[in-house]
């Protein structure tokens, strides 16, 4: 009886990055090794390294892949052509959010990108056309500069949380901390909430991402509209 050959799938870069990316938004970021993305590819971990040579190259890739849709789901990264001092900021306001519904998608991204950071073409051509909006609304690049630094991760779609315990205080926890910090504790009482359906962390909601969002595009106008003529 002849023996049947196995048929290997054929593997690209962007087949490997799309599998990860598949794992991670199913299983987390942590299910994600090679051996486990072997495993759903049906291959050696050997075939994979010919494509990536190691996890961090995995990481990185996944960063550019998800920047890829970030620059479909905005329209491309290019500054709106009608972008100018009246409306750069309504322009800016959306390429955030419209990063951040992506982002929303891959929960897990913002921690690879604070441990390896954005610097791959895709994340760069957004940071990119965040600054062509701010120019083309008149900015100049001494506020540009500066307002990047203001804006901070928030121009990719999140914040880093003041505390990252995953679920808000519990009442007995709250006690607790009246005793340390009554002022913080009694603010918590009232406005902690645990929204997993719309937040990348336990006390940042799109209504809390959009009010810091607007309140540093509005302090970011003012300064705009400042400047020496």
């Amino acid at each position: 009886m002849p023996q049947r050959s196995v048929v290997r799938p054929q593997l690209t870069r962007e087949s490997v990055l799309q599998t990860a990316l598949q794992l991670a938004d199913r299983d987390g970021i942590e299910a994600l090794t090679m051996r486990a993305l072997a495993e759903q590819l049906g291959v050696e971990a050997m075939s994979i390294y010919y494509h990536l040579p190691n996890k961090d190259a995995i990481l990185d890739g996944l960063v550019e892949v998800v920047f890829a849709e970030i620059e479909q789901e905005v329209g491309g990264f290019a500054p709106p052509p009608s972008t100018d001092a009246s409306n750069w900021a309504p322009a800016l306001r959306e390429r955030i959010l419209g990063a951040r519904r992506v982002l929303l998608r891959h929960p897990w991204l913002p921690n690879v990108m604070n441990a390896r950071g954005a610097s791959g073409p895709n994340a760069m051509r957004h940071v990119d056309g965040v600054v062509g909006i701010m120019r083309a609304g008149g900015m100049s690049h001494d506020l540009i500069h500066h307002s990047l630094h203001a804006i901070g991760s928030r121009m990719y779609g999140y914040v880093q949380e003041l505390s990252d315990d995953g679920a808000a205080p519990a009442p007995v926890e709250l006690e607790q901390l009246a005793a340390l910090a009554p002022h913080l504790a009694a603010m918590l009482a009232e406005v902690v909430h645990d929204d997993p359906e719309s937040t990348l962390g336990w006390c940042d909601d799109q209504t809390e991402f959009e009010f810091g969002l607007d309140l540093l595009l509005e302090g970011l106008e003012r300064r705009r509209a400042a400047q020496p003529a």
